[in-house]
């Protein structure tokens, strides 16, 4: 077991959920985001069929969601099928940034005006708040 600090409880400690627990930590303290503004296994619902988790989702001020992060087990590739899965969940969640990672590779995209760029290094959280700034 493994205590969430987001969901504020104990989980059992998947390979999964080592990543999950690795990049909340990587967030929190390499890119400055406050715990509060975090939640983890996010429920999307898109249409009236299809029910999604999202791994972790980072939220600006007012509650206004920011970011989306797909976790994968570390033997998992970050494949374009992963890439396609975030970008469902951002079908539902309409956030300017997708994070992908294994815990051994990390992919970070910012939503353009064309689509999506890959950035070189993940964004702090007050890079993402004025990104989301109207």
């Amino acid at each position: 077991m493994i205590y969430d600090p987001l969901r504020r409880k104990d989980v059992a400690l998947t390979p999964e959920e080592r990543v999950r627990q690795w990049f909340i930590e990587q967030l929190r303290t390499a890119a400055g985001v406050p715990l509060h503004q975090m939640m983890s296994e996010v429920a999307l619902e898109y249409g009236a069929r299809k029910k999604w988790r999202a791994d972790i989702v980072v939220y600006g001020h007012g509650g206004t969601p920011m970011a989306v992060v797909e976790c994968k087990r570390p033997d998992v590739e970050i494949t374009k099928e992963v890439l396609e899965q975030a970008l469902r969940y951002n079908a539902v969640l309409q956030v300017p940034f997708l994070f992908m990672t294994n815990g051994h590779l990390t992919y970070i995209c910012r939503k353009t005006d064309d689509g999506y760029d890959f950035l070189e290094k993940a964004p702090v959280y007050e890079e993402m708040l004025a990104q989301c700034q109207p």
